[in-house]
């Protein structure tokens, strides 16, 4: 199975955000609305696999009873990580990875992102531009 998942890591939000703020005002059912809402509604309670397989079943209404299967498959495939989320590219939140491989959202402007990347022994990886350069 293929992973997603970093340890003791910062995704920093991408380069070409240029807002001092997150944003706050996002359209519900997008993927970086269900990602942000399930990361501010649990802090540390999954990691990025459970995050992107979590949005995937929401938003293809796949029942309980289907998740197992619908999860082995899902990673059959490499997946996109946490740097392409829109959280980090256009919305302005970091991704906090964990010693367990846990995952919290930090808004750009709070003490503890900032804190985050102050932290010499927190490894910073850069989320991806929104834009091609």
């Amino acid at each position: 199975m293929n992973t997603t998942n970093y340890k003791n890591t910062l995704i920093t939000v991408a380069i070409d955000y240029t807002a001092p703020f997150a944003k706050t005002n996002i359209r519900a059912g997008t993927i970086g609305a269900l990602q942000l809402e399930l990361l501010l509604g649990s802090p540390y309670l999954m990691t990025s696999d459970d995050l992107l397989f979590e949005v995937f079943a929401l938003r293809g209404k796949i029942s309980d009873a289907d998740r197992p299967s619908a999860r082995e498959k899902f990673f059959q495939k490499p997946q996109a990580c946490l740097r392409a989320s829109p959280l980090v590219k256009s919305m302005g939140y970091g991704i906090h990875h964990d010693e367990n491989e846990k995952i919290a959202a930090f808004p750009i402007e709070s003490e503890e992102y900032k804190a985050l990347l102050k932290n010499p022994d927190v490894k910073k990886t850069a989320g991806m531009r929104s834009k091609r350069v």
